[in-house]
């Protein structure tokens, strides 16, 4: 008996009761799910030279990481995981504005925490592969692990209509899910069907720039790659990386 009520008033010290506080702790640790398992999926498919895992693999975990990282915040944030998304939420007028940058700030800050951790996770793989230097582009480059790229073929202007487009249907087909008007998917199984949807989105448009169609999912790790060495080649639009 002592000890669970040692354990009930440990429990009431360490409650917080400020809910934005909850809702930004929620969020962090939301997208740190989501980050840590996409960027994992690539780490293992780019150090072990495409044996254990492929492209197919790494969207695969994307989307079900969508999935853990939704049923992770969605009773207490909302699970937004995407400035894009909490943006659409302002403009249809179902968010605060003035929250809008306290989400999105929270967002990157996981994303970049969770980059960070998947560099511990992999250093020694990534240094293996890497033969130690890390680049943006070679045969060897290992910054791609973190953020997407575009392929050698893409334009500026392409490249900006990708991912306005893959958010855009994104964003259209959570609503779609949401909206009660519609014939709902069964209650509880909403981050199952945007996981399909990821999926899908994945699937049909992730050739030209890895599909992050998430600015904090990629700028995060980009922002993590440039601290941790690979320099400011990071934010240029690369061609030629292969």
């Amino acid at each position: 008996m002592g000890t669970i009520s040692f354990l009930k008033r440990a429990q009431a010290l360490l409650r917080i009761q400020n809910k934005l506080a909850r809702e930004c702790l929620a969020e962090l640790l939301a997208v740190f799910v989501l980050i840590l398992i996409v960027l994992g999926s690539s780490a293992q498919m780019v150090t072990s030279f495409g044996t254990k895992g492929d492209i197919f693999t790494t969207y695969l975990a994307g989307a079900l990481g969508i999935m853990v990282s939704i049923y992770t915040a969605v009773g207490v944030s909302g699970a937004h995981l995407n400035p894009a998304f909490s943006l659409a939420m302002c403009l249809l007028e179902q968010f605060p504005w003035w929250k809008f940058p306290i989400y999105a700030a929270v967002q990157i800050s996981g994303a970049f925490t969770a980059a960070g951790a998947v560099y511990v996770l992999y250093y020694d793989a990534i240094q293996h592969y890497s033969n130690g230097t890390l680049t943006v582009s070679g045969p060897r480059e290992t910054a791609s692990i973190f953020a997407t790229y575009p392929a050698d073929y893409l334009s500026l202007s392409n490249g900006f209509l990708d991912q306005v487009m893959g958010t855009a249907l994104l964003i259209v087909g959570i609503l779609a899910i949401l909206d009660t008007r519609n014939k709902g998917v069964p209650e509880g199984l909403e981050p199952v069907a945007v996981a399909l949807l990821v999926l899908s989105i994945e699937l049909s448009m992730g050739s030209n720039c890895g599909c992050p169609i998430n600015p904090a999912r990629d700028f995060g790790p980009r922002l993590f790659t440039y601290v941790a060495g690979w320099g400011t080649e990071v934010f240029r639009w690369v061609e030629g990386r292969g």
